[in-house]
Parts: structure tokens; sequence; C-alpha cells
């Protein structure tokens, strides 16, 4: 008889017989053999004697930080997260729908379709052209998903406050399978153009270059800004130790100590002289550290302000996540730990792996329980940033994709879908969704026709595969990333910069550009736009 096909579950690792045995950190991500790993940090003994009550204040007048590299509010860019779903999820057809040059309900064939998951039953299609209804087209974020995306039933479940102001927009690119050979991750072009943060500039939840499974562009690399790696709650109370004063006195009196120490410092210094060339810069690093500390103390000595399990945004009956559901899944305690720091500034970007993404394991089940996390986790992050009140670009992006061979998983979580028989570059596509307080964004003036080719940067032939002459990151990753970064600064109003960031780029000249934009500006300096 012949044997069964095996569903897996959430958390189990994928073993393929068709894959060489996993050797690197790459492949057990992938796979599912490795997720959400890492050394926990404790957190300081303010927890002790500290109110949870006292709101941050500012230090006396005279401590000055000027020239301390110490940043108060971050850069005052929109927060950025990246999902980097590792070993070669499905977005595009399943999830995210992806048309021809018109756009995405510029409908690819029904073999397309079926190439991408979808059988003939579940084909999106306009049904009556006079009133624009649509069969499985869903639009309650302003990208065009499919009606049963798993993905998309998981952001609509986390993010129901966030979702009537958020757009988004997918761009079709062929990733490699199965190689570490995708420069996926933006996490240094979104640095170089502005983003930082009040306590560390990236962060990302795998110890590794990127901060991510997929590396980063070799030309955006800079060491000095290597992410730190958090993946859960212990790793961003312990970025701040502001030492054992607080076993013997409260905030306040500590922040007093760590002021007068700083007066004393300065005081004693003015006197006197280090005897060498460099007197001013000695005496400016003294000050410096003293003035830190009492920063440091001052803003970050509450576990509140950083405790991802005691924000009651995020943890609890009112929360984004329920504490079971905290409690009980490390994928949701990792997205915590990320859109804490990023969403309040205290990072400029952060990038958050989720393994176990190579699921073509002849079944759909599999695939959709894990879009589906996916999904709650993206969506958890939109809803935060809503209930801080302030933007947040979230791009996701994976390291090749899928294909069907057109056969259905007809159990429950299957849901009649096709099949995931392998892997398959040509049907891979990252998208990006943008939060914003005020309004959905959009391209102000533009026809419905303009609007749809550009919430879509390059497009698939019919047959379901890339066009990869559509877009300058259609067939390569690396412009792929810099397609992303050039959004992000569009965001700011600043992608006029674009090629002073960037003088080598594969974009072409600055004429071409606003073919790549998605969006009009959606801040001016640090204040979200209301319009």
């Amino acid at each position: 008889m012949p044997k069964g096909v095996k569903s897996y579950q959430l958390d189990e690792a994928i073993p393929h017989n068709n894959h060489a045995r996993p050797m690197s950190r790459r492949d057990f991500i992938g796979q599912g053999f490795m997720a959400g790993m890492g050394t926990a940090v404790g957190s300081s003994l303010f927890s002790f004697l500290a109110s949870p009550q006292r709101a941050h204040a500012a230090l006396s007048g005279d401590i000055d930080l000027s020239g301390c590299n110490i940043s108060l509010t971050g850069a005052g860019k929109i927060p950025f997260i990246c999902f980097d779903l590792a070993g070669g999820a499905n977005i595009a057809g399943s999830n995210v729908l992806v048309g021809q040059q018109g756009g995405q309900l510029d409908f690819l064939s029904t073999a397309g379709y079926s190439k991408q998951g979808l059988p003939g039953d579940m084909v999106p299609s306009i049904t009556n052209p006079n009133t624009g209804t649509n069969d499985f087209v869903d639009t309650q974020l302003g990208l065009a998903f499919h009606s049963d995306s798993a993905m998309l039933r998981g952001i609509v479940e986390k993010a129901p406050t966030a979702m009537a102001t958020t757009n988004g927009a997918v761009i079709p690119a062929r990733s490699e399978n199965d190689t570490g050979n995708n420069p996926h991750n933006p996490m240094y072009g979104i640095n170089r153009v502005g983003a930082d943060g009040q306590l560390v500039t990236l962060v990302g939840s795998r110890s590794s270059e990127s901060g991510g499974n997929s590396m980063a562009p070799a030309a955006m690399i800079n060491a000095e800004v290597r992410p730190t790696k958090v993946d859960r709650p212990s790793d961003v109370t312990g970025l701040v130790d502001v030492g054992d004063l607080v076993g013997l006195f409260s905030q306040d009196e500590t922040v007093a100590v760590m002021e007068s120490m700083y007066r004393i410092s300065q005081d004693k210094m003015g006197r006197i002289s280090t005897g060498t060339t460099n007197d001013a810069a000695i005496k400016d690093l003294i000050r410096c550290v003293y003035g830190k500390s009492a920063h440091l103390a001052d803003q970050f000595g509450v576990p509140a302000a950083l405790d991802p399990a005691i924000d009651p945004n995020i943890v609890g009956a009112s929360g984004v996540f329920s504490s079971a559901e905290f409690i009980g899944d490390s994928e949701f305690r990792k997205t915590a730990s990320i859109m804490k720091l990023v969403v309040n500034g205290f990072s400029g970007a952060g990038t958050v792996t989720m393994g176990g993404y190579d699921y073509h394991t002849g079944d759909r089940a599999t695939g959709e329980i894990r879009d589906l996390r996916a999904g709650r986790c993206i969506g958890a992050c939109l809803e935060y940033a809503a209930r801080v009140g302030v933007p947040l670009m979230v791009y996701v992006c994976s390291d090749g994709s899928v294909f069907s061979n057109g056969m259905t998983d007809e159990t429950v979580n299957g849901a009649g879908k096709g099949v995931w028989t392998g892997d398959n570059q040509q049907t891979a596509a990252s998208f990006f969704l943008v939060y914003n307080p005020g309004r959905a964004p959009v391209l102000i003036g533009a026809t419905p026709e303009e609007q749809a080719r550009h919430q879509q940067i390059g497009y698939m032939r019919a047959s379901g595969d890339v066009e990869t002459a559509s877009s300058p990151g259609a067939n390569n990753v690396n412009l792929l990333v810099e397609m992303v970064v050039l959004n992000y600064m569009a965001l700011h109003g600043e992608q006029g910069n674009f090629a002073t960031h960037f003088p080598i780029n594969g974009l072409g000249n600055a004429s071409g550009w606003d073919n790549y934009v998605a969006f009009e500006p959606i801040v001016s300096g640090t204040v979200s736009n209301p319009v």
C-alpha cells in the first residue's frame, strides 16, 4: 500500500529525503532543526527597589552629554522590522497575489496559479467587472492577498486596529534555494540612510553578521554597527546594566548620585592637567562616562521601560499576545523582544528569523500552520506600532520558494490547496507593509491603475514565474535590497538622496527611481502625517 504523507507539527523539524543532510547553520534553521536558541542575559538589580510608576525625567541642566555619542531619542526615523522566513517559504499567489504587468489583479493563468499552490476552484478572478467584485481577493491591508491566505489570517487576527491604515507592496524576485547566496537582509542599508536607536543601532534574532538567516549585501556591511543578538525578553533587559547602586538607593537617588559624581569629576578635572597632548579628549571621555551612567539610570532603571513581558500592550488581557501565547511560543517572545526595541526607538531596525520554512513536504498543512504563525508575528508588530502611535515598515523575505504539482491536500489544515512538491526559485517574491497612524500610505494623485503598478514592483509571467527583466531586483537579490531601502527613504521624502548614500548602485539614475517607489512620504521630520 502507498505510504501516507506526513504533516509536520508547528515546531517539528523537517527532514528531507531529497536534500543532503543539513550541515550549515542555514540548513538547520531552514528545516527547523534550529530556532530561537540563544544565551540568556541577566537583568539589572534595579528591579528590586525602583518604582515602576516613575516617569522618565530630564537630567539636571548642568549635565552636558554633547559630543558623547549618546542618542537621547533615536534617529527619529520610521521603525523597520525584517521577517526572514528561513528555508524558502511561499509568498506569491497563495499568500500575496502577484500578477502580470498590470499589477496584482492582472491575473495569471490557471496553470500559473496551480504552480503557486492554488487549485482551479481557488483561482482569483473578477466576477463582476461593473462592480469590481473579485473572487478570492482580499484587500483589507491595501496590498491584495489571496482571501484564503494563512499569512493574511494571522495578520488580521493580531492587527485589528492597524489594518485600516496599512498598505503594502510586493516585489516578485528570484531567490536561490538552499544556499547562502541570498543577501536579502537590508539592515545595514536601513542604518546607512539614518535609522539608529537610543540604546543600540541594530538588533537581530541570530548571532550572524546580518542578525538574520540571510546575508546582507557585502557592499552595505558596516562592522561598527553589527546587529546585537536579541531573541528573548532577558536579552532586551540585559542591554542595560546600571550597576549595584540600586541595592542601596532608589532610582531617583541613583540618578542623583551619578549626577553628583559627574559634577565632582568635572570639578576635579577642571583644576588639573593630565599632562598629555590629549588632555581635552581625556577629560571629555571621563565626563561622558559619568554622564552616560546618569542617563542610563534615569531612562532605563525601571524594568517596565524595556521588558516586553510586562508591557501591557504586548502581553496580557489587552496585549497583542495572551499570557498563554507568550509563555507557550518562543517565536512570539522573540518577535515581542525585537518589536519592543524597534517600535520604541531603542533600536533603529531589527530582524526576526523564523525557521522551518523549507516546507515542501508533499503536503500543504505543514506550510499552512507555519504561514499562519508568521502572519501572527507580522500582525503583532503592526498592532504594537498602532498602540504606541508610530509608523512602521515591515519587510518579509525568504531564501527561495516552492511549487506545487497540482495535487491537493484535503486535510483540515491542507484546506484543499496544492501540496508543496519542491523548491522553485522562479516563484519567489518579497513584500513589505507600511503602517501609518494618520492614513494608509498611497501615491497621492495616482489613478487606480498607476497605484496598482506601484504596489507590485515588477511582475510575473502568466506561467507563474518571475519575469526577470521586470525590475532591477527581479533577478538580483542585491538590487532587491536596494529597492527596499529606496522605498524606506521614500517614506521620509528622501529618495532623491539615494545616490549620495549608495553612489555605486544598480537602480539606474534618479529619473527612473520613482518607478520603484510604492508610496508618498508619510512623515515630515519625526511627526506622522495626519492627512
